[in-house]
């Protein structure tokens, strides 16, 4: 078994050094200034290449981590800003928890221009995990920022590392209740920008302190739906409601505290409630595949499965992208950034992503966020931060919900 592994992983980085070759890579300008080699190894068991892609729509140029998973010196973890609800640049996470490298992460909550005076939270799509612990559950497919989903994908997908060490593609369904002195009713979310109609939703002091109004605005099958009128929000500290509101808040949840809010007929089971009321609440994420915990998990949507581009991808549309593939059954990470100078920015089409994932070894691969958004950076040996590798369209960096983080002991 050993063996077969071992001319796996040989198979999958010898895919690297031929894409590489064959694309054509040091191109005159691609690197941003100050950026290491083109090629090299950034820390044990994490190596950095960029090179040339064909597209239909012009070259694109693509930056690219390899990562061992086998390296017990190596690991990956979510990059967060601190907060769910809140934003900040990939370098910036990065060096905040001590990253080698890593690229953005998840679609998010970018704008509100439909919801006028509600405030964008900056919360992501999809479920995510940071250090085995879950801090948030997907919002409705409806409720999604982003291009059009692949056909049979959904907001609950995600990108994750189990407690095994093996990087896999899997789903993540939110389950969970809240019990009063009478009755229960199921939860619908968790620490999410959007909770599906008539539902009840828990905010955890992970959520931050931005508005959780946005929570009740939208429909299941449509972002831009006007904000519900039926709403109530009930704070629970140590087992027991000590307040209640007829509108969602804002600011800071104290520890050990949860905020719920309910909308249509969530509001109204909340409104049984009343100061003093027991309260128990409960919530996992569960896996639709892994039998393993998950240590990291992030959303996205998958592209390609055991060797396989999904049917129905968009093979019309280019665009700067980012994207993470999983090879040598769950050993090698492969994360790719496509850069956004003005020679490239024309990019690839997410058909044309996961034929690159596949060129690359990837059995595997996940979009994540892309146009300004896409981001990879990397430390240069010996340096105390890491650089910047590609050129994001938003220069110099945009201020993003998450990314994958990726860790080396020396």
């Amino acid at each position: 078994m050993r063996k077969r592994v071992g001319k796996r992983r040989t198979r999958v980085l010898a895919a690297v050094a031929v894409v590489c070759a064959l694309a054509g890579a040091g191109l005159s300008g691609a690197a941003p200034a100050g950026a290491a080699p083109a090629t090299g190894r950034v820390a044990p068991g994490v190596s950095y290449t960029e090179f040339d892609l064909p597209g239909a729509a012009g070259p694109a140029h693509a930056h690219v981590l390899t990562v061992d998973l086998r390296d017990p010196r190596v690991r990956v973890g979510l990059l967060h800003p601190g907060a769910v609800g809140a934003r900040a640049t990939v370098s910036a996470m990065a060096d905040a928890t001590g990253a080698v490298g890593g690229v953005n992460g998840d679609f998010f909550n970018i704008t509100e221009t439909q919801h006028p005076g509600v405030a964008a939270t900056g919360a992501a799509v999809g479920p995510a995990i940071a250090d085995g612990r879950a801090l948030k559950a997907a919002v409705p497919d409806g409720q999604r920022f982003g291009p059009e989903l692949p056909p049979g994908t959904s907001t609950r997908d995600v990108l994750g590392v189990g407690t095994d060490r093996r990087a896999r593609t899997d789903s993540l369904t939110l389950e969970g209740s809240v019990r009063g002195r009478a009755d229960r009713v199921a939860l619908g979310g968790l620490n999410q920008y959007a909770l599906p109609v008539g539902s009840v939703g828990a905010f955890t002091p992970e959520w931050g302190s931005v508005s959780r109004v946005r929570a009740t605005c939208g429909t299941d099958t449509q972002r831009a739906a006007p904000c519900s009128t039926d709403t109530y929000e009930v704070t629970v500290r140590r087992g027991r409601v000590v307040a209640t509101a007829d509108r969602p808040g804002a600011g800071p949840i104290a520890p050990g505290s949860t905020v719920l809010v309910g909308r249509e007929a969530g509001a109204q089971w909340l409104r049984k409630l009343s100061a003093g009321d027991p309260v128990q609440v409960r919530h996992r994420l569960v896996a639709g595949s892994a039998h393993v915990p998950y240590v990291f998990a992030v959303g996205g949507y998958p592209v390609l499965l055991g060797g396989a581009p999904l049917p129905g991808l968009d093979a019309r549309t280019s665009a700067v992208r980012t994207a993470a593939g999983v090879a040598d059954h769950g050993r090698t990470l492969l994360l790719l950034a496509l850069d956004g100078a003005p020679a490239y920015r024309t990019g690839l089409s997410i058909a044309e992503v996961a034929a690159a994932m596949r060129s690359l070894g990837a059995d595997d691969a996940f979009s994540l966020d892309g146009g300004g958004s896409s981001t990879l950076v990397a430390r240069e040996p010996g340096a105390a931060s890491v650089t910047v590798r590609n050129h994001p369209t938003d220069a110099p960096e945009r201020a993003v919900a998450n990314g994958i983080g990726v860790y080396a002991r020396r």
